[in-house]
């Protein structure tokens, strides 16, 4: 049996950003995914990196915004886990787009959506590293009353306008 580290890797999320983490399995995630964004919205920037698994064993990269690009790289090279995958978006919400990634043939799962302070929990054997977990923003402070339900409601109808 093989020594097991355990590492918290924490993310890079730019300002106005939020970042997707998942796993995939075939070098042609990358262009799969371009694809679904690309043509989401018009407005979408965004930026692309895989951990290739297996031949040169690259972080693959792509995206329409230079800078989210090189952030979901050095994202990525963190992580450093065999088809796992970074992409750091600006302009739209994951809410937009999860349905689009989720629906990409390379993708096996998606461990984080979020713009909140994020960590991304790894597992290193002499095989490899693999991603094990997340830990997403922070812990519960308490329970909603009717006045945090009432600003839930407002921001969804009124602020972001996702309810009518």
């Amino acid at each position: 049996m093989s020594e097991l580290k355990l590492s918290a890797e924490k993310m890079e999320i730019p300002e106005d950003c939020n970042i997707i983490v998942g796993q995939s399995h075939f070098i042609k995630t990358v262009e799969d995914l371009f694809e679904a964004l690309v043509t989401s919205s018009t407005s979408l920037s965004f930026g692309i990196a895989f951990c290739e698994a297996s031949i040169e064993r690259l972080v693959r990269r792509d995206g329409n915004d230079q800078a989210l690009v090189e952030c979901a790289v050095r994202n990525a090279l963190k992580i450093a886990a065999g088809h796992s995958f970074v992409i750091v978006i600006k302009n739209g919400y994951p809410i937009n787009i999860m349905n689009r990634i989720k629906a990409v043939q390379e993708v096996c799962a998606v461990y984080a959506a979020t713009a909140n302070p994020l960590e991304i929990l790894v597992a290193e054997s002499e095989n490899g590293r693999g991603i094990i977990g997340v830990i997403d923003g922070g812990t519960p402070l308490g329970v909603e009353d009717e006045s945090g339900a009432s600003w839930r409601k407002n921001l969804l109808r009124n602020v972001i306008g996702y309810k009518r």
